[in-house]
């Protein structure tokens, strides 16, 4: 699966790597991976491996799921599809609270108790999905944990989500796809050790140019 699932991102260029033309980041680290995983709805056979990928995930990974919550905004077409496959309510978080009409934050029914796993796209630094967790706690929700399509798998997202005591469950991670992208020539063999290099400490640049 997780291979299946690095391909198919390859394939579309959600995950795209470009280590000798690294990108910026608006925070203004050096990085040579693009992702964007909302192209995943617009490749229908993708679409289909993911969304089924994540049912088998939830269901292996949280069996006792009552409802699925994605994230604002790109969970939010996962949890529903997700949702749809499973034959489970979903609802959705937003990144605050409206200010407007019944000025929710949590949109879709949810009991207080009901088990709930949160449905995310990408997780980096694990900042966004842990405030969604906990919107939902405070609001009585008894979370199951988190599924998401990609982990970068970086020690700031692994050790926030230990200390929100929230477990995260993925299709495919950064050194999967790293490995898959120089086994089908997306990059070269070398810039595997340069991409690992990042993903484990993303403000040395020391990887740009092979310098690792």
């Amino acid at each position: 699966m997780e291979k299946l699932i690095a391909r198919d991102l390859l394939k579309i260029k959600a995950v795209f790597f470009r280590p000798e033309e690294p990108f910026t980041w608006a925070s203004g680290i050096k990085s040579p991976v693009y992702c964007d995983n909302r192209l995943t709805l617009t490749a229908p056979e993708v679409r289909n491996d993911i969304e089924n990928g994540l049912a088998s995930l939830i269901k292996e990974n949280y069996p006792d799921a009552e409802v699925l919550m994605g994230t604002s905004t790109a969970g939010i077409a996962h949890a529903a599809i997700t949702g749809h496959i499973m034959g489970l309510p979903m609802g959705y978080v937003r990144s605050g609270a409206k200010d407007h009409g019944r000025q929710n934050q949590i949109e879709g029914k949810l009991e207080p108790g009901q088990k709930v796993v949160v449905v995310e796209d990408l997780i980096s630094t694990g900042g966004s999905v842990i405030e969604v967790v906990n919107v939902l706690r405070d609001a009585g929700a008894q979370v199951l944990g988190i599924a998401s399509i990609f982990t970068y798998g970086m020690k700031k997202g692994i050790d926030r989500l230990a200390q929100a005591e929230v477990k995260n469950v993925s299709l495919t991670n950064f050194d999967v796809i790293a490995e898959v992208a120089a086994q089908e020539g997306y990059i070269k063999p070398e810039d595997v050790r340069r991409l690992i290099a990042f993903r484990n400490n993303p403000s040395d640049e020391s990887w740009i140019g092979g310098n690792v």
